[in-house]
């Protein structure tokens, strides 16, 4: 008979039936009590969820061997692990994993207040065995993963720019994973804010919304560099709730934040990070309305997807801008007839405003700043990456500056403003300012 394995029981480890542990005090006692969480470590651990200092806690630390009961809710087959304690983790990605899913749990389960998570118990699996019973057929799988992912990859490996690979990406998560809500998100030069680059499936595309390191699903996958997945609602680790602090911090009564796209009654979530080469690029996001869409499966398949991501996008970011010249200014362009639009721009922060309406801040407004002060100036509408990146006014980091995501970020957002000013490639490293308005730039943080 086969010997079965961990990665071959995984589905018992999602936890919609609770597992059961018995474990036996120095005195031949034994003891059994129900888990809120068993997490899947490697193919030789797993990790129980440590709340209180109980009779089974108590137990583990005198004894440490313990036998574990864990069922698989779609065949019903039931599975005895013996497992031994090795450690309690109290931060990091496991621990981290295991407290953002626990909190979905307990909001499930109308136990927010009680279910804290004090430590991430770990223990070697020394044997699996199948409890004798009838069990269901397995439910055919929704799709075949690992084609999922062979086409998802050769797809992303053939684009050649940014934003055809962004689209590329979430495109084929939907069609080969039939997930409708997706979002990818960059960090920040300075490494604690990541901004939203694209999405799919949304009424609101929310490009250029921001969230911290360590807020929510997304800033927690990105600080711990680790997947988050969580299979019901639940507010604690709710993505959307990015802090809206700029107005205050910088003493502008202006509304200067874009809000994160989302669904509004999400019930499932999983954030990964997006790696290359050990640098953290990103967060690849999806989610779904109904309780544990995304499995281990789904996760193991969206951290492939992910890598591949990661891996282009950190190419792209690398490659040097084709051999070409700086531009010369050129024939100014006829100014445009009719009112002027306002292009309002506060220097503390380079907020950008059309009229009244915001439209950027940071990298993505001091380009458009620049942008509009030499097309005011000389009438020129032509420019190129290369140039814009020796432009001090652009306020580039010298590292991984991520010019073409500002430049992607920057006309998707003028795209959606439609209000007379867009940007398009007009070349491979170059692209136009197209204006349809007169313009009028106002320093207002003069």
């Amino acid at each position: 008979m086969k010997e079965l394995t961990l990665d071959a029981i995984r589905p018992g480890l999602e936890g919609e039936i609770p597992a059961t542990i018995a474990t036996c005090a120095p005195d031949g006692t034994p003891n059994c009590a129900y888990l809120s969480q068993v997490e899947y470590v490697d193919p030789a651990h797993v990790a129980l969820s440590w709340q209180f200092f109980n009779k089974t806690r108590e137990n583990v630390l005198a004894n440490p061997v313990a036998c574990l009961l864990v069922v698989d809710s779609r065949a019903i087959g039931r599975y005895r692990l013996v497992i031994r304690y090795l450690r309690t983790e109290t931060s990091g990605p496991l621990f981290e994993r295991m407290k953002a899913r626990l909190a979905g749990i307990a909001s499930h389960t109308g136990m927010s207040g009680v279910f804290k998570l004090r430590g991430s118990d770990v223990y070697r699996v020394e044997s699996i065995e199948r409890v004798p019973g009838p069990v269901l057929p397995p439910p055919p799988e929704r799709r075949n993963l690992l084609a999922a992912v062979r086409d998802c990859a050769r797809k992303i490996g053939a684009v050649t720019d940014l934003q055809g690979l962004l689209d590329t990406a979430l495109a084929c998560i939907a069609e080969n994973f039939s997930i409708d809500h997706a979002i990818v998100l960059l960090r920040d030069a300075g490494g604690e804010r990541l901004y939203t680059v694209a999405s799919r499936g949304y009424p609101d595309s929310g490009v250029g919304s921001e969230i911290p390191l360590g807020h929510g699903v997304v800033g927690v996958a990105a600080r711990e560099r680790t997947p988050i997945r969580i299979g019901f609602a639940q507010a604690e680790y709710a993505y959307g709730r990015a802090v809206r602090e700029t107005a205050l911090r910088e003493g502008l009564a202006l509304e200067t934040e874009i809000p994160l796209p989302g669904l509004a009654e999400s019930r499932s979530q999983l954030a990964v990070p997006i790696e290359a080469f050990g640098r953290l690029i990103g967060v690849l996001f999806v989610e779904a309305a109904e309780d544990l869409r995304f499995g281990y499966d789904d996760e193991d398949a969206l951290v492939a997807v992910a890598g591949q991501l990661g891996t282009s996008i950190h190419v792209m970011q690398s490659a040097a801008e084709p051999e070409e010249e700086v531009l010369a200014p050129g024939a100014g362009a006829p100014a445009p007839a009719g009112p002027p639009l306002a292009v309002r721009h506060f220097a503390e922060n380079d907020s950008i405003f059309l009229g009244g309406d915001y439209l950027i801040k940071g990298v993505a407004g001091s380009i458009f700043h620049a942008l509009v002060s030499d097309y005011l100036a000389t009438g020129r509408t032509e420019f190129s990456n290369k140039e814009l990146r020796l432009d001090p006014r652009a306020k580039l980091p010298d590292l991984s500056d991520n010019l073409e995501a500002r430049l992607i970020l920057l006309s998707r957002r003028l795209d959606e403003r439609d209000a007379g000013v867009r940007i398009e490639k007009s070349g491979r490293g170059r692209f136009r300012l197209c204006v349809s308005r007169r313009l009028e730039l106002v320093e207002a943080g003069a």
